[in-house]
């Protein structure tokens, strides 16, 4: 123990390595040199691979959809869809009550119980998958409680926040959400390959044989391979309890951010019953909203989403109770300032865009590459014929994604140096020429014979589209670090990524509508007029001459 440590009035230690810190001044250059620097680091090297495992795990059942596949699951693929839909959805709601978590119980409480809490669906998931013949309704249960994964994003990114002075929140935000993001990609790259291993010897199950070909990022994987679909789930169970574990024993509750959050049992509480209420909504909205027999499918998803938070936030402020009621209260005021909704257009922009195209990314690779467009006699349009040259989804899919959250640090690094709102406005001007552009070639590859020539430049433009937006998480994080005192800038940072992350869900929704309806081109020149859009509001809120807050 640190000898500078001191015990508090209760017995909690508040000195460096305590769970509890009492004096935290990180805009007291002094302090942050003697004291702050070194405990803020251990805070954010901790967090980053549980923030990555988050990740991993809610974004699992995009990749365990295809396998279920390729195995023969008995469902149909509109059933399968389902279930990357139902993961979406719960991850950003879960974002909702996120937001507030660390205020109401403490950093380290937080950090460590919600990425305990992964192992239920990792655990889980890896049982299922060993039975093909349970009902869609597990695989479903299962789906919607990764969903903590996605949510984890919004209090991890709200607890380091807090940690670093204002003049560091960009690399450290960048740092620990881009770093974080890497889960998209080290799930891509990682469940193909530890299905391919009896990872856990004979406590793993028996493997399954492949039916249809399947691959990985190194080529393909042909039918008739034994596959161990469970090690999907099982393999993150190996990184989540050294986490847990390292998150209980090397993190800190600030006391100065988190006054009311009380012991660890209270707090576990706390987390554990908003999370909870979290999936009241979620379970309503994707009832009213996907098709039968698990749904009413009578909601259009424009619809869904806004009522989805709507009622998430409706149901915290109603049945919050105690002293949590006040805490609950004073973080919605974060709604009266109107520069928490222009961010949450901007960071639509970065985030929304980054996990949106990272998940549809396969399917857009799969469909509009995988099979030749030809005219029938009849001159119409067909796409049903394989195409022999096509690219595979899984050797390329993951480059986005890994360019995208390699590149976020060095964006809040930018930021820090040059302001966070220019280097949004350069951003939001580049991914609206990527995305018409990116328009412009789906509709040429769509009518081609030979879609596989046109691959280069998809391919070349989506990673453009990607290095943009991961540049822009870290700005826009930046300038929330910027405007926001402490007390309100994790709440919004939570609340704007909480918004961004319905991404997940909107884009591969509207491009594969799109591409059914034979115009994948809309979807794309749709984002461009809508980022087209969010450049004028970033212009005009922060950086013209006149701007309320100018940055820089």
């Amino acid at each position: 123990m640190n000898t500078k440590a001191n015990l508090s009035a209760s017995g909690a230690v508040v000195g460096d390595h305590g769970a509890d810190i009492a004096d935290w001044r990180p805009e007291d250059e002094r302090f942050w040199e003697t004291r702050g620097k070194k405990v803020a680091y251990r805070n954010l090297w901790i967090s980053v691979p549980a923030l990555l495992c988050g990740f991993a795990v809610w974004g699992m059942w995009g990749i365990i959809t295809v396998q279920m596949l390729n195995l023969g699951f008995p469902f149909t693929q509109a059933e399968l869809f389902t279930l990357t839909a139902i993961s979406g959805i719960a991850g950003a709601t879960m974002r909702i009550p996120a937001s507030f978590l660390v205020r109401l119980a403490g950093g380290r409480n937080t950090i460590f119980l919600t990425t305990a809490m992964l192992l239920a669906p990792a655990i889980g998931t890896g049982v299922a998958l060993q039975h093909p013949e349970w009902p869609l309704w597990v695989f479903q249960l299962l789906a919607l409680w990764s969903g903590v994964g996605g949510g984890n994003f919004a209090s991890s990114m709200s607890n380091i926040s807090t940690f670093f002075p204002k003049r560091l929140q960009g690399t450290a935000l960048g740092l620990n959400a881009g770093l974080g993001n890497f889960g998209v990609t080290t799930m891509q790259i990682v469940i193909p390959l530890v299905m391919t291993l009896p990872l856990l010897g004979a406590f793993g199950g028996e493997p399954m044989t492949l039916v249809k070909d399947s691959g990985w990022i190194f080529g393909k994987i042909a039918a008739g391979t034994p596959t161990w679909i469970q090690n999907a789930g099982f393999a993150w169970v190996l990184s989540l309890v050294p986490l847990s574990i390292l998150a209980w024993f090397g993190m800190n509750n600030l006391k100065t951010v988190s006054p009311e959050a009380g012991g660890p049992i209270g707090a576990f509480a706390k987390v554990t019953y908003l999370y909870t209420l979290a999936f009241i909504p979620a379970i309503f909205m994707l009832w009213l909203y996907l098709p039968a027999p698990t749904g009413l499918g009578i909601l259009n998803m424009w619809v869904a989403i806004p009522l989805d938070i709507v009622l998430a936030l409706l149901v915290m402020k109603l049945a919050a109770f105690g002293p949590m009621k006040e805490g609950v209260s004073k973080q919605f005021a974060i709604f009266r300032n109107k520069h928490t909704w222009s961010l949450t257009a901007l960071y639509i922009v970065t985030f929304g865009s980054f996990i949106g195209f990272s998940m549809v990314l396969p399917l857009a690779i799969t469909v509009i590459f995988g099979f030749q467009h030809v005219a029938d006699a009849a001159g119409v349009m067909t796409h049903t014929l394989k195409n022999p040259n096509a690219p595979s989804a899984l050797t390329y899919a993951w480059i986005g994604p890994f360019v995208g959250a390699a590149v976020r640090p060095l964006g809040g690094w930018i930021s820090d140096k040059v302001g966070g709102s220019i280097v949004t406005q350069v951003i939001s001007a580049v991914m609206v020429f990527a995305s018409g552009a990116v328009g412009y070639v789906m509709m040429m590859a769509y009518g081609s014979a030979t879609p596989e020539q046109y691959f280069p430049a998809f391919i070349g433009l989506f990673i453009v589209l990607f290095f943009a937006s991961g540049i822009g998480n870290g700005s826009t994080f930046r300038t929330i670090g910027v405007i926001f005192d402490r007390q309100q800038a994790g709440p919004v940072l939570g609340w704007t990524s909480a918004v961004a992350a319905y991404g997940a869900f909107i884009a591969p929704v509207v491009i594969g509508a799109q591409i059914k309806a034979g115009t994948p081109q809309l979807a794309m020149y749709g984002f461009a007029i809508f980022y087209a859009v969010c450049l004028v509001l970033n212009w005009w809120f922060y950086l013209r001459s006149g701007a309320e807050i100018k940055n820089p």
